[in-house]
């Protein structure tokens, strides 16, 4: 499904990720582990096309994906929700979960809908109100839900359990432990494995900007 061989990326002339390789095989879950600073947002970022990459290889199911600009790779399916999780808080929540599919022009952004709220039921429930009028934990409800507006394949999850309160933690780790269920691969990061140790397939531990792969 996913696949990095040797890949470099410098921000501002410093190099964060150094000669990073892995592989995610399909309906698979993976644990991008790391502190603060170690290059796991670079390498989401990177995967996503917001970042560019300086030297190396990004594959993923069968395209490659340096030659693919951002915009394209939502349509092949690939999600990404940001750490700071960035709801557009002059929209509602429906608003905000219905913009990548609108931006992306797919035409059946409704059943996609219908499927974010089959999978998270309880953002229905908060679907007219404004962003900013939802909890830390229900943020991250809707930025997991729009997401999976266009990540039906792979999704990449920045920090999703980070400054959630501990019963909308539980609550998440329960949504992204479903998501193998729907046979999607997933990448999420965090700083230890607290939240992630039970759901993941394999680990990607990340220091200084390198990672290593442990089963």
């Amino acid at each position: 499904m996913l696949r990095l061989d040797n890949v470099d990326v410098s921000i501002q002339s410093v190099q964060i990720l150094r000669r990073v390789s892995l592989e995610l095989p399909t309906g698979s879950m993976a644990g991008l582990i790391g502190r603060n600073g170690a290059g796991k947002t670079t390498l989401i970022k990177s995967i996503m096309g917001i970042l560019k990459v300086s030297s190396g290889a990004i594959g993923f199911d069968g395209a490659d994906l340096l030659a693919t600009p951002t915009w394209r790779r939502t349509r092949m399916g690939i999600g990404y929700m940001p750490e700071d999780r960035r709801l557009i808080p002059d929209l509602t929540v429906e608003e905000n979960l219905l913009l990548p599919a609108w931006a992306a022009k797919l035409p059946d952004a409704a059943a996609r809908l219908e499927k974010v709220y089959r999978l998270i039921p309880e953002i229905r429930g908060f679907g007219a109100r404004k962003g900013t009028q939802l909890s830390g934990g229900q943020q991250k409800m809707v930025a997991i839900g729009r997401a999976l507006m266009c990540g039906d394949k792979l999704l990449l999850l920045d920090e999703p359990f980070e400054g959630v309160a501990p019963a909308l933690a539980h609550r998440l780790v329960e949504v992204v432990g479903n998501l193998k269920l729907e046979g999607m691969s997933v990448i999420l990061s965090e700083s230890d494995l607290q939240h992630s140790e039970r759901m993941v397939d394999r680990l990607f531990v990340i220091d200084r900007g390198s990672v290593t792969t442990r089963g």
